[in-house]
């Protein structure tokens, strides 16, 4: 299969290329840089359409990582641009090709839930309140052109993504190999993650499978952030006796931001992938990181 992909130089794009290669896909990325298959700049309207002919599907990861500097309406603006626009250049250009993909696999996130404490969420939940949850509705609206021309449209909302290698677990594992990590707040919060692998895996599997709407790429048991912290504690044989007192990430990110990152609890369960056969190698948080770590 022929295979467009944004965001294929990010963290969870280039392990998928990787991944879609093994597996025998052919892979176009498409970016902004000149070493790109397809080059795009979705802030001016512009891609090359031409290159993405016989594409079969599109697999869109492009946006602003919402966690790389304080939220300042700049770059609140940015973030929410990123998505929004992005996605809906990607998705008009796909409905006027003459031959569009069959399917599009859209980027999204399990914030459009909001601050839901221990309420258990499904795709079926409702979308809740703050930036991120309307960042990730107008996200997801912006892929109706493409729904309306006929193309399969699924929407990837991705919970915490697990791996030393990037995102929150690189950020993490320094402090807590020196002894120094511990729950961050009261650490009742939800916690929804996935591991990197399993991610993957889905993201490949839904391809294929006739499944569209949101689909949660969450494991199956999520977990406070106390007990996020006590795992991987034990799997480094580390102590975990240290909280983290809120006020430091959130004078470190300011307060909005480590809200949003740290204090927001989501208990988010994959409903759509478990009902229909999708089986994680890493359902529980210790296999997870006695593996990965």
């Amino acid at each position: 299969m022929l295979i467009a992909v944004t965001g294929a130089t990010g963290f969870i794009g280039s392990a998928l290329c990787n991944f879609l290669k093994e597996q025998g896909h052919s892979v176009l990325s498409v970016g902004r840089r000149s070493g790109s298959d397809v080059i795009w700049n979705p802030s001016n309207g512009e891609i090359d359409a031409q290159k993405l002919t016989g594409v079969e599907a599109v697999i869109h990861l492009a946006g602003e990582n919402i966690a790389s500097q304080r939220w300042t309406d700049k770059q609140k603006k940015r973030i929410f641009d990123s998505r929004v626009e992005g996605t809906s250049l990607l998705s008009k250009t796909l409905a006027e090709m003459p031959n569009p993909p069959s399917v599009l696999l859209s980027g999204s996130a399990i914030g459009i839930y909001g601050n839901r404490g221990d309420e258990a969420l499904d795709e079926e939940s409702s979308h809740g309140k703050g930036f991120l949850a309307d960042v990730v509705k107008n996200w997801e609206s912006a892929t109706l052109v493409a729904e309306n021309a006929g193309i399969r449209v699924t929407h990837l909302r991705t919970g915490l993504v697990q791996s030393p290698s990037d995102g929150m677990l690189k950020k993490t594992l320094p402090l807590f190999k020196l002894g120094l990590g511990g729950r961050m707040g009261s650490g009742k919060q939800f916690w929804s993650w996935i591991s990197l692998e399993d991610e993957i895996r889905l993201i490949s599997w839904l391809l294929t499978n006739e499944i569209s709407g949101p689909v949660n790429l969450t494991a199956p048991n999520p977990v406070t952030n106390a007990e996020f912290t006590d795992v991987l504690g034990t799997v480094l044989k580390r102590p975990t006796l240290l909280p983290v007192p809120l006020f430091g990430p959130r004078l470190l990110l300011g307060k909005e931001l480590a809200n949003e990152l740290i204090q927001n609890s989501l208990r988010v369960f994959p409903q759509r992938a478990l009902g229909n056969g999708f089986i994680f190698k890493h359902a529980h948080l210790d296999e997870a990181f006695a593996e990965i770590l």
